[in-house]
């Protein structure tokens, strides 16, 4: 790497097409639709969505802004995976991306916006997430309504599970309800459009049947929803940061705001150039959080601030400034994974990854 960076990210491409491949491997010859929304769960959605078009036969993202930034790059179909605002429709239309459509007044309203072109939407069902879609006692009736209007193009109907990594019972029940409104739609419907549901802890657990498409996300990135998938997946990414500055501080010495750490004795405190604003949670702070330096676990101490924090690098020989520091991945022997870090701040390994900020230089490897 020619360029010094402050705090960054390495991807691993082939970690990434290795965790392409295991999606392929548990779903046989369907398509993959490659979640990159959210700047691809942190990792850079240009830079992943390069690296999986010949993996990918369609993208996913959550809005007409992402849309347009990938289609810079990509002429693999695009699909807009959120609903959209009035405002966006005719811009949606245009620009030729699948629309999420979950209501007939949705749809009519995109069909007004086509003109005299065909749209491409992509149905949605809700069989239990309640975020977006028609409720499916009235699906039939709605699909058939809207697959009748003259500039809409049925690309592909949808659903999504809500505990696919919680309650296999309800998942199963649920695909199973949905197999059953497929079959219905099909029948009264005929066309050559496609079906979509699983996730990536679907894709894991609930993979018979497919279904003509898979929604891989977060496993793409190498984490698994499911613990005892994990052995499958590779990491894709290592957080990164360095040391700014060495210190010995006395015993009694307090550390960052609040004072919530005063030193036992004398310590050896370094100084990282990342907080808060790049993405490192706040609520890590006084959880017994280590990141890894000469591939040993050091302590972080007190609180995260903006845009620094401090460890005790007591136990390290020769530690100086401009040390290599990992906030999250693989050093040596010692490993920092998402999970760990998304259970001591108490939430989840997504947010993990998406909070990452944008002056985060991504640098692909």
């Amino acid at each position: 790497m020619n360029e010094t960076y402050r705090c960054w990210a390495e991807i691993d491409r082939s970690a990434l097409r290795h965790n392409a491949k295991v999606v392929r491997e548990r779903t046989g010859s369907v398509e993959l639709l490659a979640i990159v929304k959210a700047n691809a769960y942190g990792h850079g959605m240009v830079g992943v969505a390069e690296m999986l078009a010949n993996d990918a036969q369609l993208f996913g993202v959550a809005n007409l802004e992402e849309a347009s930034t990938l289609r810079k790059t990509l002429s693999h179909p695009i699909i807009i995976l959120g609903p959209a605002i009035p405002e966006e429709r005719s811009a949606i239309a245009k620009r030729g991306f699948i629309a999420s459509v979950s209501t007939l007044e949705e749809a009519q309203a995109f069909d007004r916006a086509a003109g005299d072109q065909a749209l491409a939407i992509n149905f949605v069902v809700d069989t239990g997430m309640g975020r977006m879609g028609t409720p499916e006692s009235d699906a039939p009736d709605v699909f058939k309504k809207v697959a009748a209007l003259p500039n809409i193009q049925i690309h592909s109907i949808s659903t999504h599970l809500p505990v696919s990594n919680e309650d296999a019972d309800y998942t199963r029940d649920e695909l199973s309800r949905f197999a059953k409104l497929v079959k219905q739609f099909r029948a009264e419907v005929p066309g050559d459009y496609k079906v979509h549901v699983l996730p990536s802890a679907g894709v894991l657990a609930f993979s018979d049947p497919s279904f003509d498409i898979v929604r891989a996300g977060i496993m793409l990135y190498g984490i698994s929803p499911l613990p005892e998938f994990q052995k499958l997946l590779k990491p894709v990414m290592t957080w990164k940061t360095r040391i700014g500055l060495v210190r010995d501080l006395p015993k009694g010495s307090s550390v960052s705001y609040g004072r919530t750490f005063i030193t036992p004795r004398e310590m050896r405190v370094a100084t990282l150039s990342a907080g808060y604003a790049d993405g490192y949670p706040r609520h890590l702070s006084n959880r017994d959080t280590t990141v890894l330096v000469h591939g040993k676990r050091c302590s972080l101490l007190g609180r995260v601030t903006m845009d620094l924090m401090m460890i005790d690098v007591s136990e390290i020989v020769e530690v100086k400034p401009g040390d290599e520091v990992v906030l999250m991945g693989r050093q040596d022997d010692e490993e920092i994974s998402a999970s760990e870090l998304a259970e001591r701040a108490g939430t989840i390994t997504w947010e993990i990854i998406t909070r990452i900020g944008s002056r985060v230089r991504r640098v692909y490897v």
